[in-house]
């Protein structure tokens, strides 16, 4: 189970771009990946409005470039490639001070044979503006490559300052294609069936949260999400919508896929995992299944709702009404009536998990009370005779 530290977990991935690698990465690690594409990136059309930019910026030379993202920085060069402009935009970048946004940027600037003049620790768009702002900006004209995300914390910034801004956009974000899949994840975060969703960039954070807004479950998903669903983002920027709204986020250290989930790794088992002894034996509760002495057992929700209710309460007896409300379900509407506990649904559930434990005396009947887990013994107001479960 070393090998597998996400094993019974369930994560969400939003990405659109390199989601193929994130998910693997996932899995490798025994999570359940549900993927659902936040948003999509889009070529500008006929690079019209990169190309304007472009010629722009060769008329009229700048001061300084920030280059956000290595991608974006090498579409830009290939753009430029197929209007036969690329020599004249790399010669006239070299006569520039270049500032880049962290490793992936400062790389695709070496590699078209230019340098970088600096790049800040943190891979943040806000160290780059406090960089630029210890100096005398008025007057300065400086070009900043866009991918994607307008940035308007640090173009304001600039011009705040009295620089004139030049915008570079290389790409634009859209609201993907089908909604469908990222409804869907937005209802599981909200119902708890699953327990960590990552980003991989703003527009993605800010698709979700529009989407759920239109729903209506803006709140019910932000409360989610501070509550427990980890929200594991990719960096600062990215998790700055979030935590502007008092969502607490995961993040690592360096802006990398695989430190994403390295964090993730580190977290999500810390904050989505109940440790209880349960008549002689270990049991972990996990998303959607449990590890009891170090053997992974997958258990179906209905089974899992009824775990989580005993286990909050270990050794205290849970009447079947009180099962009935935690059963998947139970809360909602079938026309304008409300639906019924129907404590034939408990008992079937509580069959299905004593058979998904696979351990005989776990999960004990109390005649007329209802059930508990054998942790310890019951309290004394509690104490009734036990009533011999069947063999799973």
């Amino acid at each position: 189970m070393s090998e597998e530290p996400l094993a019974g977990f369930t994560v969400g991935v939003t990405a659109a771009r390199r989601h193929e690698e994130l998910s693997a990465l996932l899995e490798r690690r025994g999570a359940r990946v549900v993927h659902a594409p936040a948003i999509r990136l889009v070529p500008l059309a006929d690079d019209a409005v990169l190309r304007a930019a472009t010629g722009q910026l060769l008329a009229e030379p700048v001061d300084d470039l920030v280059i956000t993202t290595g991608i974006g920085f090498r579409a830009w060069l290939e753009a430029a490639d197929g209007w036969g402009l690329r020599d004249d935009l790399v010669k006239r970048l070299n006569d520039v001070r270049v500032l880049t946004r962290g490793p992936k940027a400062r790389g695709a600037v070496r590699a078209a044979g230019m340098t970088e003049t600096w790049s800040p620790e943190s891979e943040s768009c806000d160290e780059v503006l406090h960089h630029l702002l210890r100096e005398d900006l008025t007057g300065r004209r400086i070009a900043v490559q866009l991918y994607g995300d307008p940035c308007p914390e640090l173009t304001g910034g600039l011009r705040r300052a009295g620089a004139e801004v030049v915008e570079i956009p290389v790409y634009q974000w859209a609201l993907t294609d089908d909604p469908e899949p990222l409804r869907r994840l937005v209802g599981q975060a909200v119902a708890g069936t699953v327990d960590a969703i990552t980003f991989t960039s703003a527009p993605a954070v800010g698709a979700m949260l529009s989407l759920a807004a239109e729903q209506n479950d803006e709140g019910a998903l932000l409360h989610a999400l501070r509550t427990r669903v980890v929200a594991a983002c990719v960096g600062a920027v990215t998790a700055a919508p979030l935590e502007r709204r008092a969502v607490p986020t995961v993040r690592p250290d360096r802006a990398r896929l695989g430190a994403l989930v390295r964090a993730l790794v580190t977290d999500l088992p810390v904050r989505r995992v109940d440790r209880l002894v349960v008549h002689g034996h270990d049991l972990e509760l996990r998303g959607h299944a449990v590890l009891l002495d170090g053997r992974l057992r997958r258990i179906a929700p209905a089974p899992m709702a009824v775990l989580r209710a005993l286990a909050a309460r270990p050794g205290h007896v849970l009447s079947r009404a009180e099962l009935c409300g935690v059963l998947p379900g139970a809360s909602a509407t079938s026309g304008t009536a409300r639906l019924q506990p129907d404590e034939h649904a408990v008992e079937m559930a509580v069959a299905r998990l004593r058979r998904g434990l696979g351990r005989h005396g776990l999960v004990q009947t109390v005649i007329k009370r209802g059930y508990r887990l054998a942790c310890g013994p019951a309290p004394e107001a509690e104490r009734s005779p036990l009533h011999a479960e069947p063999a799973p």
